[in-house]
């Protein structure tokens, strides 16, 4: 069977296309330039040309898919039930779906898609950590907050998919998905600190400077606002750390100090990942 990843060079959509082929499935993963992706991926991994947020072009992409993952991102909310509707009448069987941070129009619609589905719920991601380059580069890091967060590793969201799209067990249910420790942005700055071998200090910013910075990278008013919302006022799921990922993966989730040292290169400035 042959399993259709949207999303496939992203941040969670890369470890879903990795952790299938480690386990033997055909994948296909979906992306705007594959000429540009094709070192990417595994050997075996086929590519397509296109993107789930305009699924008026993926006839050919659909075509023998049994199983979906689905990453819900910027502008997926208006073309996703399309895509779901077609993924459908595709002949898709089975749909994992990363939710955009609450039950919106695409995760809906992948729950009315009468087809099996899960729905994963993770907390913050833990590359966000990579919007610090920059200031760690100066020497800093600026945060409005210093409220905890249990950040989850990107490869430990594509884990759970995987399980998932190739085990019956989990249709219909939703997974909070966390990492093994609730961290303040000054804990992981220490834990990032000795990753790269250099003192990184902590400088508090104001409300509404974090929303300027957000919105002069392009981000909506009201987006930021959500954003930066969250981190003023966090709710219980985002900082209490839960036992999902080694209940379903059989084995612990990945600690931040994991995340930091194989980043560690990007923070020095290398480039270097691993």
């Amino acid at each position: 069977m042959t399993t259709l990843v949207t999303g496939a060079t992203g941040n969670t959509g890369r470890h879903v296309v990795a952790e299938l082929v480690r386990r033997g499935e055909h994948v296909r993963a979906l992306t705007r330039n594959p000429a540009a992706a094709a070192g990417r991926f595994p050997a075996g991994v086929e590519l397509a040309a296109g993107t789930h947020t305009a699924p008026e072009g993926l006839d050919g992409a659909f075509a023998g898919v049994s199983r979906l993952h689905i990453t819900v991102t910027a502008g997926l909310a208006e073309a996703g039930p399309e895509l779901v509707r077609q993924a459908v009448d595709a002949g898709v069987r089975r749909i994992t779906v990363v939710w955009g941070g609450w039950v919106g129009p695409v995760e809906q619609a992948v729950a009315d898609s009468g087809v099996e589905w899960t729905r994963l719920e993770p907390q913050e991601f833990m590359s966000n950590t990579l919007t610090w380059i920059e200031s760690v580069a100066e020497g800093v890091v600026r945060e409005p907050y210093d409220f905890p967060s249990a950040l989850v590793h990107e490869a430990d969201i594509g884990a759970v998919a995987a399980a998932a799209l190739l085990d019956d067990v989990h249709a219909g249910r939703s997974y909070n998905l966390t990492g093994p420790e609730s961290l303040t942005p000054r804990e992981r700055i220490a834990i990032l600190s000795r990753a790269i071998g250099r003192d990184i200090g902590f400088v508090p910013i104001s409300h509404e400077q974090a929303l300027d910075r957000l919105t002069a990278t392009g981000v909506s008013r009201a987006d930021a606002e959500y954003v930066v919302g969250w981190y003023a006022d966090p709710s219980d799921d985002a900082t209490t750390v839960v036992d999902t990922v080694e209940r379903i993966t059989g084995r612990p989730a990945r600690t931040f100090a994991q995340w930091a040292a194989e980043h560690a290169g990007r923070f020095r400035g290398t480039g270097a990942t691993g």
